[in-house]
């Protein structure tokens, strides 16, 4: 990746990749190993927030910023 913020996705990413949740865990992973599709990390995200991104849990946020960033 060489956007700006590529640091501040990767750091997002290796948390959903540690997240113990299928939805984003298993995109995230493979997104940061260089052989997952964007636009199918992207809609598990989207997903997850749909799901979870008002819960109040740490991750709320991070959806919102990892698809300002992957979009951006």
């Amino acid at each position: 990746m060489v956007y700006k913020d590529s640091d501040e996705l990767k750091k997002i990413l290796e948390r959903f990749a540690g997240s113990g949740w299928d939805l984003i865990e298993a995109p995230a992973k493979l997104y940061l190993e260089g052989s997952g599709d964007k636009e199918k990390l992207v809609s598990a995200i989207r997903q997850a927030d749909q799901e979870c991104g008002s819960c109040g849990c740490e991750y709320d946020a991070m959806y919102k910023r990892a698809l300002e960033l992957l979009q951006g």
